[in-house]
């Protein structure tokens, strides 16, 4: 498994979903079909992402801070 952080290259709206895929070793597209298909069932759901878009790094910042 990878470090989690949302990547520069494949996100959509806030790399969260792709985080998660890479993280995972899924495909960023099952990772967003599973966040979509949650979203009808009660819950938190855009809260955990917004608050996973706040939180996580950016791959970017990322590999800066490891220089």
């Amino acid at each position: 498994m990878t470090a989690l952080a949302r990547p520069s290259n494949g996100r959509m709206i806030g790399g969260v979903c792709a985080a998660l895929a890479k993280r995972f070793g899924t495909s960023a597209t099952t990772m967003r079909v599973i966040f979509v298909l949650s979203c009808l069932l009660p819950g938190p759901q855009f809260l955990l992402y917004i608050a996973l878009w706040v939180l996580l790094p950016s791959e970017h910042k990322t590999r800066q801070a490891a220089w």
